[in-house]
């Protein structure tokens, strides 16, 4: 079933200095259940993609639908959650606070509330840590607390970009491996934005490789890895086969431009 359909997809900023051609033509279909990485070189349009998807940017060509609806509609039907670079978490609210954000403005009952705020910090293993305060966690526990807040109200499709492009190699590596694992659990949709081929190729059904702007993409790579992946997958010769894929395809958007 497909979730996210892209179909001739352009958007040009118009700037003092002239238009900035940011995304051009792109065609891509992700289907429900699929973990999509996008990547390519910085400025090549995968944020911005992203930013469409959620409804934050507004192509100025082709169609874009998601859940079947518009990029507005499903940003008002509350169809997806959007986890940024950075945590983006309230210096003033405890972790639970944090997390209960959305469900406060959404309405739902304090009750309702207490429950999915338990449900999401077990799924991202920070329980025992409600009452803490972001600037009592590590950079790793605060991205985590970033995605439970984006999975509080259970929406289908999870949209994160870049969300552990500023930890350190371990973390990063331990984050990965709690992420599939949430994946696995939730069944959710997964859009996410990273420089790292290592990190793509280990996390994603599909590998979408774009080209320096104006956005185009120039490959899409569906893994063969199994859905079961520990971290020395990433040693056996099928994981450096679609790495060597995934650098080609970068190569070939920069001569190709």
């Amino acid at each position: 079933m497909s979730v996210i359909e892209a179909q001739g997809l352009n958007l040009t900023f118009q700037t003092n200095d002239g238009p900035v051609h940011a995304l051009r033509d792109v065609n891509l279909t992700i289907e429900k259940g699929d973990f999509v990485s996008f990547i390519g070189p910085s400025g090549c349009g995968k944020t911005t993609f992203l930013r469409c998807i959620a409804g934050l940017e507004h192509p100025t060509g082709g169609t874009l639908s998601v859940n079947g609806m518009t990029p507005d509609e499903a940003r008002k039907a509350r169809a997806y959650g959007y986890v940024f670079q950075a945590a983006g978490l309230y210096p003033w609210r405890t972790i639970g606070g944090n997390i209960r954000l959305p469900l406060e403005i959404m309405g739902f009952s304090k009750e309702e509330q207490s429950e999915r705020v338990k449900k999401t910090l077990d799924l991202v293993d920070l329980t025992g840590f409600e009452k803490k305060f972001p600037w009592q966690l590590s950079g790793g526990m605060q991205q985590r607390a970033s995605i439970a807040r984006a999975l509080a109200f259970d929406a289908d499709i999870l949209l994160m970009d870049e969300p552990f492009g500023a930890l350190d190699e371990i973390v990063r590596d331990k984050l990965n491996e709690e992420l599939l694992k949430l994946w696995a659990r939730t069944e959710k949709t997964i859009g996410f934005v990273t420089h790292s081929i290592p990190e793509a190729v280990y996390l994603s059904t599909k590998i979408v490789v774009m080209s320096p702007r104006p956005g185009r993409i120039t490959d899409v790579i569906e893994s063969t890895l199994p859905r079961e992946r520990p971290l020395d997958i990433r040693d056996s010769a099928e994981f450096i086969e679609i790495a060597h894929r995934v650098r080609e395809g970068l190569r070939a958007g920069h001569i190709d431009d």
